[in-house]
């Protein structure tokens, strides 16, 4: 195993020396072109020269190059298991396009993109939320009220199939924001799928599926605010836009149908189905690596109880909303919706999850339920849990900064789309497919229908019928991507949640998420011809239905 990995990163290392003493031959070959003209002053040539530094663009900027680091990361990933080093590698190879093979600027370039992502104040409250939820998870534990949890719901709930519908109703209820989502699920939810003998990457996969498709048809949530904001400057109602959208975004529609097929015909298939089986023969992980693995170390009360978790969850919830509508101005006179639709959602998060950390201590410090000093050791305990989702976030940031920002890869695709597929009857199919592979190449996907979401507009400049198809074409296939990619801090923090091996939970869910993905793509051509919701969705969600019960049957045979 060590050397068939030994060979194939010497072979993606030699690949990458090969394409850049190319590119440098090639780059030597032309002629310079960006020679500052001779200033009639030394003053203005100093400025010139300043003005041109600030604005350097790198040489593949906005060409099939700027692809490259993600593709690399990504197939490096799912081939050697060391989502670390493929991240890294794909980082280098984003600075060495970026710097055009200068190997000085390309160290530079890296550590001030790394820094720059992680001074980003978003990013920032993200990293802060996540450790204050693994504070808010150690303590919870600690304090016995997980496991009091699970033993309550193991006597509610019977069968390892209401253990899953009810993972997917928890999933469907928390709709304000996807990182909310994803770690509270799996803390609520941990005891009761391992009772039930489910694997840890059948749980990140359901906390997954209703993360981002849950969230991009909810109406009060962070990325219904996103989508609407990304019509400012135009006649186009954003708000009204987005909710006629909801019904022809079948991605997410289709994914939640996906979800509760699966749960109720009991079956799996691809690597899940492996993972299954050895869950129900006592092994929840199948591979080897544990990241987050170390619950048994952790001294659990006896004097938890139920409300020892639902407290907290349920605080934080509530704290959280009020904490969107609060930076939204709500409290200043601005409409509930108007709220949603400008709250910061990470400064959000933050203030929520700090009141709800507040409401927790409270809980159980003064019932001596856990002791002071508890408390306190449960602060580096809540850090050190999340720091490999924190340390895959920073790389994941990192690399999608230079495919983004550094080297245009979204400016490239979209170039495409408006050009080449404008005339196209099957704009919506198209938009679909262009949306899932910028997304899952730059594991954004707020950042790719904020790239899409321009073009659509600028060929329906009115409201129409074609214009909401083609935007919930655009979120479908962001949101597909986002779903998909293991450089998506999505997926990244669903594999926190549900405390699962990151490649595992990715290599688990791709099939999953094709197969919906392909009904998707029929059901873009179908509506892009008849272009009515009331006949195209009830034909997309028989497609679908009628798809899982092929592969079912098929697998059953095998």
């Amino acid at each position: 195993m060590l050397t068939a990995r030994q060979r194939f990163l010497a072979f993606a290392l030699a690949l990458i020396v090969g394409l850049a003493v190319l590119s440098v031959g090639i780059f030597a070959a032309e002629e310079e072109t960006t020679e500052v003209a001779e200033a009639e002053t030394t003053a203005v040539t100093e400025e010139s020269q300043a003005e041109e530094t600030d604005e350097y663009v790198s040489p593949y900027y906005e060409t099939f190059l700027s692809l490259l680091p993600p593709i690399v990361a990504i197939a490096l990933a799912l081939i050697t298991k060391e989502v670390y080093v493929s991240l890294f590698v794909g980082i280098l190879c984003g600075g060495l396009l970026y710097a055009n093979f200068n190997p000085v600027k390309t160290v530079t370039s890296i550590f001030e993109t790394m820094t720059a992502k992680l001074g980003d104040s978003a990013n920032v409250g993200i990293i802060i939320f996540l450790v204050i939820l693994g504070i808010m998870v150690s303590l919870m534990t600690k304090a016995g009220g997980s496991a009091a949890y699970g033993k309550w719901a193991s006597q509610k709930i019977k069968s390892k199939r209401g253990a899953l519908l009810s993972t997917v109703g928890l999933g469907a209820l928390i709709f304000v924001d996807d990182y909310f989502n994803c770690l509270t699920v799996g803390s609520v939810m941990l005891p009761v799928t391992d009772k039930f003998k489910i694997s840890r990457a059948k749980l990140a996969y359901i906390i997954d599926a209703t993360a981002a498709p849950i969230c991009i048809i909810a109406p009060i949530s962070s990325w219904a605010a996103a989508v609407t904001s990304s019509t400012e400057g135009t006649n186009i109602d954003g708000f009204g836009m987005f909710l006629r959208a909801i019904p022809y975004n079948f991605y997410a529609l289709l994914t939640i149908v996906m979800l509760i097929v699966l749960a109720v015909m009991k079956f799996d298939y691809g690597s899940m189905k492996i993972h299954e089986k050895n869950a129900e023969n006592g092994d929840l992980y199948t591979t080897s690596s544990r990241p987050y693995d170390e619950g048994t170390k952790i001294k659990v009360s006896d004097k938890g109880r139920v409300f020892d978790l639902i407290i907290p969850v349920a605080s934080l919830i509530i704290c959280c909303i009020i904490g969107m509508i609060y930076t939204g101005g709500f409290f200043e006179g601005v409409s509930f919706v108007d709220a949603f639709a400008n709250c910061e959602s990470s400064k959000s998060l933050v203030l929520g999850s700090f009141i709800a950390l507040v409401i927790t201590f409270l809980l159980y410090v003064p019932r001596r339920v856990i002791t002071f000093r508890e408390f306190a050791e449960s602060l580096p305990e809540g850090f050190r849990a999340m720091v490999p989702a924190i340390l895959i976030l920073t790389f994941a940031w990192t690399l999608s900064g230079f495919c983004r920002d550094a080297l245009g890869a979204g400016g490239f695709v979209g170039g495409l789309v408006e050009h080449n597929a404008a005339a196209s009857m099957f704009l919506p199919a198209v938009l679909f497919l262009v949306g899932l592979g910028l997304a899952f190449a730059t594991g954004t996907s707020w950042g790719t229908f904020g790239i899409l979401i321009p073009i659509v507009l600028s060929i329906f400049p009115e409201m129409s019928e074609s214009l909401i198809i083609c935007i919930s074409a655009c979120l479908a296939g962001a949101v597909c991507g986002d779903h998909t990619s293991p450089i998506s801090d999505t997926t990244i923090m669903a594999s926190t949640g549900a405390q699962c091996d990151h490649i595992n939970h990715v290599s688990t869910q791709i099939p999953y998420a094709m197969t919906v993905a392909a009904v998707s793509l029929v059901s873009y051509i179908l509506a892009g011809i008849i272009q009515n919701v009331f006949i195209v969705l009830p034909i997309a969600i028989i497609l679908m239905i009628a798809t899982l019960i092929v592969i079912k049957k098929v697998t059953a045979d095998k």
